[in-house]
C-alpha cells in the first residue's frame, strides 16, 4: 500500500542524505579521480531518486488531489536540489579536473563515456556560470517546474471533467458492440447505469469519432477531445505555455544558445535545428500530397451518399475507413475481432523470446498500486534479467496515452542490479469476464511501448547513467518504433490474432489485405504527426525572453505558412501537447519521431535483406549494438557497428510508400 503523505518526507530525507554525499564528493581532499568523482557521483543520491522516481510514477498513474497539492508542492522543490548539485562550484571542479585528463587517465571507454556525459550535461545546465546567472537559473527551473505541473494538471482536469454522454441507444450508430459494451461499463462506473459514456481520453475518443456514424456526435466529441487545456477559466493553459517560452529563451540565453531550440539540438544527434527541419520538410510536401489524395478519395464517398457536406476533421477517420472498406475491403471493427488484449500481450513475449531470447512468467507476490496491474518475471536461460509491470486500463487520475516507465535501472558496476519496467496505457475495459478487444492501432502502441521496455530489460552496462533507455531524445525511440514491425508479422498473426469468440486465428485472406493497405492513410497519420513537430520547432525558435506568444494564434499562423490542410489539426494542440510543455522533455524534440524512423527503416530492411524479422544472427548484432549499450556508445557510433555505415535516410520514404526522390 502506498502511503500518499509519506512521500513528501521520503523525498526530503532523501535531499539530506544525498547533500552529505555531495559534500563528502566534492571535499575529499585526495587528488580528484575517475574512482573518488565520476563513479561516486553515479553511486550518490539512492535514496532520494529511489523515491522521487516512485513519487513520479505515481503522479502519472494514481494522481488525485492530494498527489497533486504534493506534487504541486515539490516540483519547485526538486528543481533546486538539482540545480544545487549541478551549481555546487567544489564538486564541477573535480569533475573538470578528471573530464580534462580523461584521455591520458587509462579509463575504459565506458569510464570516459561516462564522464563526457556527465560533464556535458554540468556545463549545459549552467555549472560553470558566475554566482548571479546561477542564481537566476535557478529562479527559471523553479519556475518552469511549477508550470510543467500546472499544465499536466490543467490537462489532466479537462480530460475528466468533460465526458460525452449517450442517453439514447439510437445515437450509438455506427459504434461495434465492443465500444458500446465500454461506454456501458464507463457509464455504470459513474453512476449512469443505463447510459453510455466516452471519455475524453485518445482509447475512448478517437473510436468514437472513427465509427459514429452521428456526424453532429462525432463534431462534439472531437472538439471535446481537442479542446482540452484550451477551456476558458482555471484551467487554460494558454497563458502556462507563453510564461513557459519566455523563461525557456532566456535560459537558453544564459547558458549560451540562440533559443531553446538550439539548446536541445546541441545534445541530441540532429545537432541543429536546421537538421531536424531539413528532415521534416523532406516528408512534408510529399505527406501533404499524399494527404490531399486521401481526402479528395473521402470527399468522393461522401459526395455519392449525397449529404451535401465537405470533409472536416471530425470527419476524416471516419470517411478515411469507409475508403479502406471500399479499396481494400478491410472493417477494422472485423479486424479488432481477432484482437484481444491479452493475446497481443502473449504475442510481445513470443517474439522477444524469439529474437533476444527473454521469457515472461507472472507472478503474484509483488505489491502493485492498482490491482489492475500484473507483473512478470524476465528471464533468459533460467536466470533473471528483470521485472515488467503492465498497467493497460483507463481510470481516474491516470494520464492519457501510453508510456514505459523505469522503476530501477540496470547496472553492475558495484553490484549487480537488474531493471523494473512497465507498461502503461488507457484501453476501455469491456464487460466482466469477457476479453478486452483493441484496435489496430491500439495494438502497434502496445508493441511501440513494449519496445521501450525491451531496451530498459536488454541494458548491460556498467553505470546507472549510462544505462537502458538514458540515451539522446532523438535515439531513444529507434527501439520502441523498431519494435512495432514484428506485430504484422505472419508469425505473430497465425499464432495470437485469434478470434474472441472462435479461437480461430485471423484469416489469411483478412492478412493479405492488411498487408496490402499497410501505407493506407499515410498521408494524414504523417501530416498529423509532422504539423505537431514542425510547430514545436518553429515556436521554441521564435520565442524570446520578451516576446509573450500566443500559442492559438501561433498554431493557425504556422499551418498556413506551410500549408497544412485543413481537414488535418496537430496531433496534440498545444494546450495539451504534454510531450513539450509538461517538461522539458521533448520539447524542440518532437522531430525525434521522423528521426528515429530513419533508423527504424534502415534497421528493419537490414533483417528483411537477410534471413526475415527473425534472423538471429541480425538480431544479436542488434542487441549487441544498440539495444544492450544504453548512451554507453554515441548513438551515431552504436548504428554504425549495428549496420556497418550510416543511417540511409531514404528508408524512411521506402518504409512509408513514398516516392524517393534523389538530388540532381
Amino acid at each position: 500500500m502506498v502511503k500518499v503523505d509519506a512521500f513528501k518526507p521520503a523525498m526530503m530525507r532523501g535531499m539530506d542524505l544525498y547533500r552529505v554525499e555531495i559534500a563528502a564528493i566534492a571535499g575529499n581532499s585526495a587528488a580528484p579521480n575517475f574512482e573518488n568523482t565520476f563513479a561516486a557521483l553515479d553511486d550518490s543520491g539512492r535514496p532520494f531518486k529511489r523515491a522521487t522516481r516512485i513519487f513520479q510514477i505515481y503522479t502519472s498513474t494514481m494522481n488525485d488531489k492530494r498527489t497533486q497539492a504534493i506534487e504541486t508542492e515539490m516540483a519547485p522543490l526538486l528543481s533546486a536540489f538539482g540545480d544545487e548539485i549541478v551549481h555546487n562550484e567544489a564538486l564541477f571542479a573535480r569533475l573538470k579536473t578528471v573530464y580534462d585528463a580523461r584521455a591520458n587517465a587509462n579509463l575504459s571507454p565506458e569510464q570516459q563515456r561516462l564522464a563526457d556525459v556527465v560533464y556535458t550535461n554540468f556545463a549545459r545546465r549552467g555549472a560553470a556560470l558566475g554566482k548571479g546567472e546561477k542564481a537566476r537559473l535557478k529562479e527559471i527551473n523553479k519556475r518552469l517546474a511549477s508550470l510543467f505541473t500546472t499544465f499536466r494538471q490543467n490537462q489532466l482536469a479537462d480530460e475528466e471533467s468533460y465526458t460525452l454522454v449517450i442517453d439514447k441507444e439510437a445515437d450509438l450508430a455506427g459504434l461495434p458492440d465492443n465500444l458500446r459494451a465500454a461506454a456501458a461499463g464507463a457509464a455504470a462506473a459513474k453512476g449512469q447505469k443505463g447510459k453510455w459514456l466516452f471519455t475524453n481520453t485518445r482509447s475512448s475518443m478517437e473510436p468514437f469519432i472513427t465509427y459514429s456514424s452521428r456526424r453532429d456526435l462525432r463534431a462534439k466529441g472531437w472538439r471535446m477531445w481537442i479542446m482540452r487545456g484550451d477551456n476558458p477559466g482555471a484551467h487554460d493553459n494558454k497563458p502556462v505555455i507563453a510564461e513557459i517560452l519566455q523563461l525557456r529563451a532566456e535560459r537558453a540565453t544564459l547558458v549560451g544558445f540562440a533559443s531553446h531550440a538550439h539548446w536541445i539540438l546541441d545534445n541530441n544527434m540532429a545537432k541543429t535545428p536546421d537538421a531536424a527541419m531539413a528532415l521534416m520538410m523532406k516528408v512534408w510536401k510529399t505527406a501533404v500530397a499524399r494527404a490531399r489524395e486521401e481526402i479528395a478519395d473521402m470527399q468522393a464517398v461522401a459526395d455519392s451518399e449525397g449529404t451535401g457536406i465537405r470533409i472536416e476533421p471530425w470527419d476524416y477517420r471516419y470517411y478515411a475507413e469507409k475508403v479502406r472498406k471500399a479499396r481494400y475491403d478491410i472493417d477494422q471493427t472485423e479486424v479488432s475481432e481477432y484482437l484481444q488484449l491479452d493475446k497481443i500481450r502473449e504475442s510481445m513475449f513470443w517474439v522477444a523470446g524469439q529474437l533476444f531470447g527473454m521469457q515472461f512468467v507472472k507472478i503474484d507476490d509483488v505489491r502493485v498500486y492498482h490491482p489492475d496491474m500484473s507483473v512478470y518475471e524476465v528471464q533468459r536461460d533460467g536466470k533473471r534479467v528483470g521485472l515488467w509491470y503492465f498497467d493497460p486500463y483507463a481510470r481516474a487520475g491516470k494520464n492519457s496515452g501510453a508510456w514505459m516507465n523505469e522503476y530501477r535501472t540496470q547496472e553492475k558496476f558495484r553490484t549487480e542490479i537488474t531493471p523494473v519496467v512497465s507498461n502503461n496505457s488507457n484501453m476501455v475495459k469491456g464487460k466482466a469476464g469477457e476479453p478486452v478487444l483493441i484496435s489496430w492501432d491500439d495494438a502497434v502502441t502496445m508493441y511501440h511501448e513494449f519496445g521501450h521496455a525491451l531496451h530498459g530489460l536488454n541494458s548491460n552496462t556498467s553505470y546507472p547513467t549510462l544505462a537502458g533507455t538514458s540515451v539522446k531524445r532523438d535515439f531513444v525511440e529507434f527501439p520502441s518504433q523498431l519494435n512495432e514491425h514484428w506485430l504484422r508479422t505472419p508469425e505473430v498473426l497465425n499464432r495470437f490474432a485469434l478470434h474472441h469468440k472462435t479461437g480461430k486465428p485471423i484469416p489469411a485472406e483478412l492478412v493479405a489485405k492488411l498487408d496490402e493497405a499497410a501505407n493506407f492513410n499515410q498521408g494524414f497519420s504523417t501530416v498529423e504527426y509532422l504539423v505537431a513537430a514542425i510547430y514545436d520547432m518553429k515556436i521554441h525558435l521564435a520565442a524570446t525572453p520578451d516576446l509573450k506568444i500566443d500559442a492559438a494564434a501561433f498554431e493557425k499562423q504556422t499551418m498556413a505558412e506551410i500549408g497544412c490542410p485543413s481537414e488535418i489539426v496537430m496531433r496534440h494542440r498545444p494546450p495539451q501537447f504534454g510531450h513539450i510543455f509538461s517538461s522539458d522533455g521533448y520539447s524542440a524534440g518532437y522531430y525525434v519521431y521522423l528521426w528515429a524512423d530513419t533508423l527504424t527503416d534502415d534497421t528493419f530492411e537490414a533483417f528483411t535483406e537477410a534471413g526475415g524479422p527473425y534472423d538471429k544472427s541480425v538480431a544479436k548484432r542488434y542487441y549487441e549494438t544498440i539495444l544492450s549499450v544504453g548512451n554507453s556508445v554515441p548513438p551515431d557510433e552504436a548504428f554504425r557497428r549495428f549496420r556497418g555505415r550510416d543511417v540511409d535516410t531514404d528508408a524512411l520514404m521506402r518504409g512509408r510508400g513514398f516516392p524517393v526522390t534523389k538530388n540532381p
